[in-house]
């Protein structure tokens, strides 16, 4: 279809757009859709189709006007509220539409050969004639090319800066809240939906995704409408982020969603407790033991009866089947922990400061007394204990193991 001039103005070239037009569409359907999809705002006005047998299909009262007349042929009427499109109309024809009997916006309407099917086009069936295709620049239905254009005045002088919406700075940049951890911890220990979804609530997540990500699915057991949505989002945030973790994390959570069983056996694992023991000093603990039962962790002292005590030692050899053994490796990723923290600091000149913190030996003391210096403290604690349990939650997905 395309649009052909109005106005006493002819369009070159003709702005066009194609429709999918369905067996149950009136002609008003497809006047309405043209004029939607042509920019109209003014609706106000006559609509008026022109078969290529001569007919017209308008509304009733203009069709007793025109049936009505004295001068010219005589003409059947179509009413516009009832004819169906497809019953008037043939494959390869055309019909003319005109709106506006003043300003005479006149179309070209041409007929496919051959049919759409509109949940392959659309992804559904349309309630009325829906335009899949266009070109073209669409002319105001008035002429006006500024808000308060009447002919005389001249238009507004071009700002000399671009839109803020253009040029990204709007809405203007707020301070957007860190998560409350202890809150989000407690939701999750509580198994509060509401209180979880409210900890998390416009907070930046993006560096705690493993520790939220904890509670997302014992919230999908109470309030699933609501916690989809942030489920969802989680799993996007972590595929994007992609640290040790969240693959594993993301399939879990993507299983939840979808009601599946989560592939491995699944254990409540502590994964604070675990990757405290994990990656303490390997000089100090050689690494333990995880309950495969309870979650509990153990380190290798709890095996050791000289060290506990004859009757509070813990004894795998009794069920071995219960227990999986883990290695203390020590912080092979503390610095780069360091590093990544100190690379997402926006303030550039507290970047410098971490970033010669971090240089050289000693680096973990000096950062470590730095953060706390600039009061950095449980934002680091978040930011790395996120990579640890990370790691941690990797190292059991690689034993078979998934965290619930």
């Amino acid at each position: 279809m395309e649009l052909l001039g109005g106005r006493g103005q002819e369009l070159w070239p003709y702005p066009g757009r194609v429709f999918a037009i369905g067996p149950s569409h009136t002609f008003i359907d497809l006047a309405f859709s043209i004029n939607t999809a042509f920019a109209r705002w003014d609706l106000a006005h006559l609509s008026m189709f022109t078969l290529d047998d001569g007919r017209v299909v308008t509304d009733l009262e203009t069709a007793a006007e025109m049936t009505g007349g004295s001068h010219g042929p005589l003409r059947e009427v179509v009413d516009i509220d009832s004819a169906k499109v497809v019953r008037l109309v043939k494959p390869g024809s055309e019909f003319r539409y005109v709106f506006d009997l003043g300003d005479d916006w006149t179309h070209c309407c041409s007929v496919a050969t051959q049919k759409v099917d509109p949940v392959e086009v659309f992804g559904f069936r349309p309630d009325s004639p829906l335009p899949n295709w266009g070109w073209g620049d669409i002319p105001d239905q008035y002429g006006r090319r500024w808000a308060d254009e009447d002919g005389r005045n001249r238009a507004p002088r071009r700002p000399g800066s671009p839109h803020p919406m253009l040029a990204a700075l709007w809405p203007e940049q707020r301070v957007i809240k860190e998560v409350d951890l202890a809150e989000v911890r407690a939701a999750i220990a509580t198994s509060d939906a509401t209180r979880f979804l409210d900890a998390v609530d416009g907070c930046e997540v993006d560096d705690v995704l493993q520790q939220i990500g904890a509670g997302i699915p014992a919230a999908l057991e109470s309030l699933r409408e609501r916690v989809e949505p942030v489920a969802l989002s989680i799993v996007n945030r972590l595929t994007r982020r992609g640290l040790p973790g969240d693959a594993e994390l993301a399939a879990d959570l993507l299983a939840c969603l979808r009601r599946e069983p989560l592939p491995g056996r699944v254990v409540p694992v502590d994964l604070e407790m675990l990757c405290g023991e994990m990656e303490t000093d390997p000089n100090r603990s050689a690494g333990g033991y995880i309950d495969l039962q309870t979650g509990d962790v153990y380190n290798d002292e709890l095996m050791d009866p000289d060290m506990v005590g004859e009757g509070n030692s813990v004894d795998v050899e009794d069920d071995p089947d219960r227990w999986l053994a883990f290695e203390c490796i020590g912080s092979p990723d503390a610095w780069q922990d360091m590093a990544d923290f100190t690379e997402r600091q926006s303030d550039p000149q507290l970047r410098v400061q971490l970033e010669r913190a971090i240089e050289g030996r000693g680096a973990f003391r000096r950062f470590r007394d730095l953060v706390d210096e600039l009061d950095l403290h449980t934002q680091w604690y978040a930011f790395s204990t996120d990579r640890k349990f990370g790691r941690a939650r990797k190292y059991l997905a690689s034993k078979g193991v998934r965290v619930g």
